[in-house]
């Protein structure tokens, strides 16, 4: 077993985590630090405090993340267009490199030799939190208790609770949601429970941000969106902080249905995971965000972003926020946005988003060369035909030498 003096944990203040705190006391003897962060999950956090002082916890570390969670992380992979397999915009992976830096940063502070967290051994985040750790601290030592304690349902944890009279908010008669919920600013997202059969639907109570599309207004609503360098920093003309900026979209997008998404994704231990997710902001500021680009980035910088933009999604959906390989990406993609800078308009309407307007002192759209109508000389037709044959030429050739084509 490790030798712990200190050991700084991330707490919810749930019923998981309150059991972590007593578990690491008792089975390393050790002091334990709790750190709670506010990235917008819609829940006090101040009540923690209160909570890891009954369990005995000294050192409280209670932070509200929201601009840094948005500014530092949310834009920056919003700025890459990044979708893992082509639809999960990434909300739980990206807060995790976040949690782990400060997790890491505190044990700094308080001396800690330790880090621990409440993550499964079956999921994403105990792999997103351990390589973020050991990226930023190669020498710390992560203690993950499902890995190692015998814990492995809810009764045994509320059995552990009553043993040790650990306060939770939830008793035996008292039945909690029937989901695995996370949720921060970018997302809320919904696994176990009903959700672990594909073929079920989700009920419709289970869904928290959204109104169902069917039940959106049926006015549509419209947004104006300025973008300065791939960011967006103002809405309807209205300058925003990064995180004012997705709370509202969350709400206007809520409101008029849009965010849901039910997938299977494929986790990176290796099996399949059903999960639902809502994402309303999120949702918003990718079709904008690829709207704005359309008119400001030159065609083969687009396509590059859109060839790497995969390798990228997947690098943060492993844990790899942290890595050499996505900050060289990153500075790619950060390049690739100088001259993305102007308004996007949009329609929302019963669950769809529309672009119905896109501007920019940057664009690369002429009108003069894409009208239908008379360019006055702007673009000869005639440059097409040498340049259609020389890029047939090697077709052409393995024709005439008989190659054949498959039928």
């Amino acid at each position: 077993m490790l030798q712990v003096n200190k050991v700084v944990l991330a707490y919810s203040g749930g019923l998981d985590t309150s059991v972590i705190v007593k578990w690491l006391q008792e089975t390393y003897d050790c002091e334990v630090v709790t750190f709670t962060a506010d990235l917008g999950q819609g829940e006090e956090v101040e009540p923690a405090r209160a909570k890891a002082t009954a369990l005995g916890v000294k050192e409280i570390y209670i932070e509200d993340l929201r601009e840094q969670f948005v500014g530092d992380f949310v834009f920056p992979m919003f700025r890459a267009n990044a979708v893992y397999e082509g639809e999960y915009l990434l909300g739980t992976a990206i807060a995790r490199p976040l949690i782990a830096k400060r997790l890491i940063e505190i044990a700094h502070i308080t001396e800690a030799d330790a880090i621990a967290h409440g993550a499964t051994g079956k999921g994403n985040d105990q792999i997103r939190f351990e390589l973020g750790a050991y990226a930023l601290k190669p020498g710390i030592q992560v203690i993950a208790p499902w890995r190692e304690w015998q814990l492995n349902s809810r009764e045994s944890l509320m059995n552990y609770c009553i043993q040790h009279d650990i306060a939770v908010d939830f008793t035996r008669n008292k039945k909690g949601s029937p989901y695995s919920m996370d949720a921060n600013l970018l997302h809320i997202s919904y696994e176990s429970g009903v959700l672990e059969d594909p073929w079920t639907e989700p009920e419709e109570d289970m869904w928290r941000w959204t109104v169902a599309p069917q039940d959106a207004p049926d006015e549509p609503t419209y947004l104006e969106l300025t973008y300065a360098k791939g960011d967006i920093v103002a809405i309807d003309s209205n300058a925003m902080s990064p995180a004012s900026v997705l709370t509202y979209l969350n709400m206007v997008g809520g409101a008029n249905g849009i965010g849901r998404l039910d997938i299977v994704e494929n986790r990176y231990v290796g099996m399949k995971s059903r999960g639902c997710y809502e994402t309303p902001g999120g949702t918003i500021m990718l079709r904008a965000h690829r709207a704005i680009e359309s008119i400001t980035l030159d065609r083969e910088a687009m396509h590059l972003k859109d060839e790497i933009m995969p390798r990228y999604a997947k690098l943060i959906y492993n844990g790899y926020w942290w890595s050499e390989e996505r900050q060289m990406m990153q500075a790619l993609i950060d390049h690739s946005q100088v001259n993305a800078n102007g308004t996007v308009r949009l329609k929302l309407y019963k669950g769809n988003i529309d672009v119905v307007g896109r501007k920019s002192e940057d664009s690369l759209f002429d009108e003069v060369m894409a009208t239908m109508e008379d360019d006055a000389g702007a673009y000869d037709p005639q440059d097409a035909a040498g340049f259609i044959k020389l890029h047939a030429l090697r077709m052409r050739i393995a024709a005439s030498k008989g190659r054949k084509m498959p039928s």
